[in-house]
């Protein structure tokens, strides 16, 4: 492509200044003035010379217009296309004022591959310069390299850089020990080279802590308080290295003492404060939280703290109090409103309750369970029509909600007998909104509640029929079929269908080896009953593992396991009926 000297002067003074003057970079020479184009065209025709291609400093006059549309681009908001463009720019140019605009370009479009290449570039062809190595760092930091990630902060550190190790310790919690061991011995190398880098053996602290050497991590804390005046943070750490080594009253006294050399640090009252809650300190945590509320009083999220441990500690009336002054506020509003039904639900202060529920606002994060908890309780005392035009009205032009309170409050009124009720709203909900399978599958409940096999089976081949790959419906006309007729083969190819579509659900686990079992195939159905138990310890699956094992004449291991589930739950109906059922001995 050709570009006439005269325009692509002016427009390369421009990139020169977008590009903050490469260095390598050299204008090109002045274009002719008016009498020397004059005196030209009076001379003697010169004799014609080969073209040759302009260069200016190292760039050819095709990259220069190639950074020149990039920059335009850019301002056009084609950021990823620059980005592209410039990347190429600086590979063929390995110029560093082209691969800085580039490593712009590749941080602004999150380009992860594009930052690491021009790092390594820019790392050879400047080796003095710490910022490529600071910018490797932190890309294989963010990649999980850490191996990587470590040597070039320690080549930062060579060249005079700064750097905080610590970004690497925030990284490695989900390591494995062997890795982070790995690491470990790396960064013991490091506090050895550089050995005033406080940061390196901080990392170091917290790796070890970390990988469970608490010991380790403890004798290298003494090292670094050696090196570095004694933090707030440090007082957290060393606390939280005492706690997981499982010394919780050395972890407090540490902690005790940091608070009252650094009595006005509000981040580390609240680190003591939560872990005397941790280890059960209540009274002492309460003080901790008023003695913060002295230094703010207006730190919501420590008043809203103090009402969650008052009410812990069953002091009703001061929690009553302080949610009250939270709610009026609007701070951790909605929050304080469902603790205040809870509270007024342990009272038996059962209307207050339901009022302090309801005034759970829509959108916020309890509001269903608010919902729910209010129609238990005024279903309880027998306010049916209270309960359901209450949630009519919050429902109101939003058909989804309508749906979902229909499903909510159907529930309720099964769990507590009123059978009928529930069969009329879901039946007058199916005619509102016919088809719809949340609906249709909270009659399913209402079915089996009262024994209607027929009516389960229906309610569930109609959803199945609208939804084939709805693997809960197809389970649950499985199991049934599996668990109250002998239609074991057609159970069983309802369960094979749902466990393709939703293969880790123990439930559906639980479902195979149930319907296995009826057919005869004992090895399979205990193989997937145990896992099923495994996944979900269940009564329910207990009862399930048990009765194969005790069928295939493995009655010490039945026993066992029902054994283990009683523990659990010493009232479970299933493990008694099945002991019950084959006169078992526990």
């Amino acid at each position: 492509m050709s570009i006439k000297i005269t325009s692509f002067a002016l427009t390369l003074t421009c990139i020169a200044t977008l590009l903050g003057a490469c260095a390598t970079t050299q204008p090109p020479a002045a274009t002719e003035t008016a009498a020397e184009a004059e005196l030209v065209s009076t001379a003697e025709p010169a004799s014609p010379e080969p073209e040759v291609e302009t260069e200016y400093g190292n760039f050819t006059e095709e990259q220069l217009y190639q950074a020149i549309i990039s920059e335009l681009g850019a301002q056009r908001g084609v950021v990823d296309e620059a980005g592209d463009s410039y990347f190429d720019l600086a590979l063929e140019t390995r110029d560093l004022g082209i691969i800085r605009r580039a490593v712009q370009f590749a941080s602004a479009n999150n380009d992860m591959n594009a930052m690491l290449q021009l790092g390594l570039l820019w790392s050879e062809i400047d080796p003095t310069d710490s910022q490529p190595h600071l910018m490797l760092s932190f890309q294989f930091l963010e990649t999980g390299n850490y191996q990587q990630a470590l040597s070039h902060m320690a080549r930062v550190i060579e060249l005079g850089g700064e750097i905080d190790f610590s970004a690497l310790a925030a990284r490695t919690g989900q390591l494995d020990p062997r890795t982070r061991a790995v690491l470990i011995d790396n960064l013991r190398q490091l506090t050895r080279e550089f050995s005033d880098q406080q940061s390196i053996r901080l990392t170091l602290v917290q790796l070890l802590a970390q990988n469970g050497e608490y010991q380790e991590a403890l004798l290298e804390f003494q090292l670094l308080i050696q090196l570095v005046d004694l933090s707030p943070r440090l007082v957290m750490l060393k606390a939280q290295i005492l706690q997981s080594a499982g010394d919780a009253d050395q972890a407090i006294r540490v902690m005790r003492s940091g608070v009252r050399e650094f009595e006005d640090d509000k981040n580390l009252r609240l680190g003591y404060s939560q872990l005397l809650i941790q280890n059960e300190q209540y009274e002492a945590a309460q003080a901790q939280f008023a003695a913060l509320m002295e230094l703010d009083p207006q730190d919501w999220e420590t008043l809203f703290s103090m009402a969650l441990l008052d009410m812990e500690l069953e002091n009703y009336d001061r929690a009553i109090e302080r949610f009250t002054q939270l709610a009026r506020i609007d701070q951790r509003a909605d929050e304080a409103r469902y603790y205040l039904g809870y509270i007024h639900e342990q009272r038996e202060e059962f209307d207050a309750a339901i009022a302090a529920y309801r005034e759970v606002r829509i959108g916020t994060q309890n509001f269903l369970a608010a919902q729910q908890q209010a129609t238990r309780l005024a279903v309880q005392s027998g306010n049916l029509e209270s309960a359901h035009a209450h949630l009519n009205q919050l429902s109101r032009g939003q058909p989804r909600l309508e749906i979902l309170f229909n499903t909510i409050e159907s529930g309720v009124l099964i769990q507590n007998g009123y059978t009928l009720e529930a069969k009329s709203l879901l039946d007058t909900a199916l005619n509102k909104y016919p088809n719809e399978t949340d609906l249709l599958f909270a009659r399913v409940l209402f079915y089996d509640n009262v024994g209607d096999r027929a009516g389960s089976e229906q309610d569930l081949r109609q959803i199945i029929l609208m939804q084939p790959e709805d693997s809960r419906a197809l389970n649950h006309l499985g199991y049934m079929l599996a668990d109250q007729t002998d239609r074991h083969a057609e159970a069983l190819d309802l369960i094979e269908q749902a466990i393709a579509i939703s293969p880790d659900d123990p439930a559906i686990i639980d479902s195979l080896g149930w319907a296995q079992y009826k057919l005869g195939r004992y090895e399979e159905a205990l193989a997937n009953l145990q896992r099923a138990y495994v996944l979900f310890p269940d009564p329910e699956v207990a009862s399930h593992v048990g009765e194969v094992m005790w069928m295939m004449g493995r009655e010490e291991q039945a026993k066992e396991v029902w054994r283990g589930a009683l523990e659990n739950q010493p009232d479970s109906e299933l493990i008694q009926e099945v002991v019950e059922r084959l006169q078992v001995e526990l």
